[in-house]
Formats: C-alpha cells, sequence, structure tokens
C-alpha cells in the first residue's frame, strides 16, 4: 500500500475554529425516527385495509368453508395490492423517501416486497377460484370461464400476467441476462399492470362498495402512489431540465474506455446536489434517447458547469462516451445518501475502487473537514484504472486528509479487495484507519468487490448504520 503520487504525510486530528460544529447523532436520530415511522406506515397500510375489509363484510361473509376460502383470496389480494403500491410508492424517489433512508435502500426495499406481492397476488387468484368451485361444486379450473365474463376480470387477469413478467425480470439470475436499458422497458409494465388491475377492485363482488371508508381509503392509496410515480418520475424531471436547460459541452479522456463529460447549464447550483450524490441522465440523440443512465457527479456543479465521468460497461455508456457536443441532456434528482449529510460519527473513512472513485471525489469536495478527520484508500488492480486520483489527491491535500492508494490483483488469501502485494503485508482494515470504530465509511465500487470489503468492516465492529455503500450495478 502507497500514498499517491505525491506522498502525504498523515496530519494529527485538530478541528478549524471557523468550521461550525455538526451535531451528526442529533441528523442521524432524526432520520432513525423518520425511518421507523415510514416502515411502521407500510405495515399499517396492509393492516389497515384488512381491518376495514373485516368490518365492513369480510367478518360477516366466512360462514362456510367455501365463503372462508374466498375471504381469505380476498385478504391475500388486499394485502397483496398494498404492497404493489408501496413499491410504487418506493421507486417513485420521493424526496422525503430519499433523504431519509436513501435510493439504495428505498429500492433494495421495493425489491424484497416484489416476491411476497407476486405470492400473495397468485393466492388471491388461486384461493378464488377454489372458493368459488367450492361454492358451485365444480372444479375450480372450471371456475376460469365464469370469473372472466364477470366484469373487468380480463384486464385483472392481464395485470397479474404482467406483474409476473416483472417479478421474474427482476430476479437477480434472470436480470443480468439483459442489459440495463431492456431491463428498463419491461420494468415499466409495473405501471400498465397496476392500471390494468385496478378496475376489477371497484366493480367486482361490491367488496369497496361505494360510500364506504374501504373504498375512500384504496382510492387514497392509490391516488398516492400513482400521483408520486407521475410528479416524481414525470412531472418533476421535466420542469428540472428545462429549468436548467443542460447540453453536452465537452468530452475528454480520462483512460482507455473512460471519460469525462462537461455539461454546460443554467444555475446548476440550485439542482441542491451533494457530494457522492447521482443523477438519472438522457442524451438526447438518435443513439441514445430511449435510455437513461444513472451516474454520479465527479465534481460539484458551478452555477453553469457540470461534470460526470463514465467508464465503458455496457452498450449504453460506450454510445454516451461518444456523445457530440451541444447534445440536450435531461435529467432526474439528485438521489442518493452517499454524501456527507449521512454521517454520524466524528472520523470519516473511505474505500473507493475503480469507477468508483467518481462519487468519492465529489463527496471530498464538498465534505465538511477538518484536517487530520479523513482517511481515504483508493484501489485499482493496475496503474491504468487510477481514474481521477490526482484530482482526489490534490483535494485531500488541501484538506489536510491522509490518502493512500493500493494498487494490484484481487488477493488469493486474506481479505479478498486488497491487493495480493498488500495481504501479504498483512495489511489490515484497523491498520489502514486506526480510527476506524469511530469514523462514518463510504464505499463505492462493483458489488463482489464491495461485499467483500463490507464484510471485512462488520468483522472489525463497525456499527451497520455508519457503513454507506454506493454500488455500481442495478
Amino acid at each position: 500500500m502507497t500514498t499517491t503520487q505525491t506522498p502525504l504525510r498523515p496530519v494529527l486530528p485538530r478541528r478549524d475554529s471557523r468550521m461550525p460544529r455538526i451535531d451528526r447523532r442529533k441528523q442521524y436520530a432524526r432520520r432513525a425516527r423518520m425511518s421507523d415511522l415510514l416502515v411502521t406506515l407500510l405495515w399499517v397500510s396492509g393492516a389497515a385495509s384488512v381491518a376495514l375489509y373485516l368490518a365492513y363484510s369480510g367478518a360477516h361473509e366466512a360462514t362456510t368453508p367455501a365463503s372462508f376460502v374466498t375471504t381469505l383470496g380476498i385478504v391475500a389480494g388486499l394485502i397483496g395490492s398494498d404492497f404493489v403500491l408501496v413499491m410504487l410508492v418506493l421507486a417513485a424517489r420521493v424526496p422525503l423517501i430519499d433523504r431519509t433512508i436513501g435510493h439504495d435502500r428505498a429500492v433494495a426495499v421495493h425489491r424484497q416486497l416484489g416476491k411476497p406481492a407476486l405470492y400473495l397476488l397468485l393466492a388471491h387468484g388461486a384461493l378464488l377460484l377454489i372458493g368459488y368451485g367450492m361454492s358451485s361444486g365444480v372444479n375450480p379450473i372450471a371456475e376460469i370461464g365464469p370469473m372472466l365474463a364477470l366484469p373487468d376480470m380480463p384486464l385483472a387477469f392481464l395485470g397479474t400476467a404482467l406483474f409476473i413478467l416483472v417479478v421474474v425480470t427482476s430476479l437477480v439470475a434472470v436480470r443480468r441476462r439483459f442489459s440495463y436499458e431492456g431491463w428498463h422497458l419491461v420494468h415499466l409494465l409495473s405501471y400498465v399492470a397496476v392500471i390494468t388491475a385496478l378496475p376489477h377492485q371497484f366493480s367486482v363482488g361490491g367488496i369497496l362498495a361505494a360510500g364506504t371508508w374501504q373504498r375512500v381509503y384504496w382510492i387514497g392509496l392509490y391516488v398516492l402512489a400513482l400521483g408520486a410515480i407521475g410528479v416524481y418520475r414525470f412531472l418533476m424531471p421535466v420542469i428540472s431540465t428545462f429549468r436548467h436547460r443542460i447540453t453536452v459541452a465537452k468530452v475528454t479522456t480520462v483512460s482507455p474506455g473512460v471519460v469525462s463529460i462537461y455539461l454546460r447549464g443554467q444555475d446548476l447550483r440550485r439542482l441542491g446536489s451533494e457530494g457522492g450524490q447521482f443523477l438519472i441522465w438522457r442524451f438526447w440523440t438518435g443513439r441514445t434517447w430511449w435510455h437513461s443512465h444513472p451516474i454520479s457527479l465527479s465534481a460539484m456543479p458551478s452555477d453553469t458547469m457540470a461534470r460526470i465521468t463514465v467508464r465503458e460497461l455496457g452498450n449504453g455508456s460506450a454510445r454516451i462516451s461518444s456523445i457530440p457536443v451541444g447534445t440536450s441532456v435531461s435529467i432526474e434528482g439528485p438521489y442518493g445518501l452517499f454524501s456527507d449529510v449521512a454521517r454520524t460519527a466524528p472520523k470519516l473513512a473511505i474505500i473507493a475502487a475503480g469507477i468508483g472513485v467518481t462519487p468519492v471525489r465529489a463527496l471530498l469536495e464538498n465534505a465538511r473537514i477538518a484536517p487530520g478527520e479523513a482517511t481515504i484508500l483508493l484501489r485499482a488492480s493496475s496503474e491504468r484504472e487510477a481514474y481521477l486520483w490526482d484530482e482526489i489527491g490534490e483535494i485531500a491535500a488541501a484538506k489536510g486528509a491522509t490518502l493512500y492508494t493500493m494498487v494490484g490483483h484481487r488477493a488469493r488469501s486474506g481479505p479478498s479487495w486488497m491487493s495480493e502485494r498488500d495481504a501479504q503485508r498483512r495489511v489490515t482494515m484497523r491498520s489502514v484507519f486506526p480510527k476506524l470504530l469511530e469514523s462514518d465509511l463510504y464505499l463505492c465500487g462493483p458489488s463482489a468487490w464491495l461485499d467483500a470489503v463490507e464484510a471485512d468492516a462488520r468483522a472489525a465492529g463497525i456499527p451497520e448504520h455508519q457503513i454507506h455503500a454506493e454500488r455500481f450495478d442495478w
């Protein structure tokens, strides 16, 4: 392990008297309370949907085995539908949710709800067929024909089929076979699935009869979920795009396969971005307009200029690396809690690998740190992957941070996220970061490498809430 090109001597920790003290514990406590509230609301919404149904009709109708099975089917459908709407809200990139739990965690919960929601909706259909079959004395499969004859039921079957497609394509093993653009296009079918399944909920069986609080509740849920998607995924990005009028100003090569794209716009500081956050970028050319790219800022914006740094990892990123100057750009964001705002501890530790240095560079530029407060470790397999290391070195030197670099292939023994040479030298995370347990640890890089770093950090005893990871996957 070495220092960067200009050796940096560790600086004894001291606080600049001009730097205002930040009560990070209070900030964390506020986010934790809000996070707990959001989780509570998630479960309460499902419980409320069942309680309202049972209060209005469900508890009185389950008087026979057939009606009991039918009631179970309806309850499964209500909870499954509630989970789907919660998933839409989590995917809507609502600022309150993003600032509270972060985009990555919201997406993680969104994915975790996918399978339970699908199983509940499948159970909904199966139990209704069984219940109706028991009531009429016929084979449940034979009930499909009469059920399809009910108002809006063909749309409900279509919506279920679309949701199955969305969930299956979201499985890791399946998702890896898609390009990001192709997967994203398929995932948009979740909106169609919700809209096509909506009518039968209000028209079949009188479950959500007019004039009941149950109906008001479900209309409110749909307005909240679809409204959040409409406002934050469509309306706000359009407004932001027209307000800032961003175009490509310059494209420069950082290293083979890596470019920095300089973007010119209006009043870009008003984006409100924090160092380390990302935006969703769409470049309006004939080859790139139909897909978007989640890319972190690699430098803090000025009033008129911003910069992102991109590595060619697929067809989409390869196309934008050769984008023409003058291309119009639309944006969504900024998003994410991979920023100084999320800090809870007095020290700052950063580990980044490969193109993962891009948000770290902006994070370090924007972070409010005193000399000696931050330690950074940059990791690369070879010297050609030392992207932006010179810039990070200059920022670290200016802010009194300690900077180390680690170059070489991953170790076969010892911590696998390290280089072979440093693992043989018995370098440890605690030797690089002596104040690790008093630090917020920011990690960015490829998922497999990052998983190894996180495991090592947890083994060293760092609390979970002090680990902030930004994965370069989808």
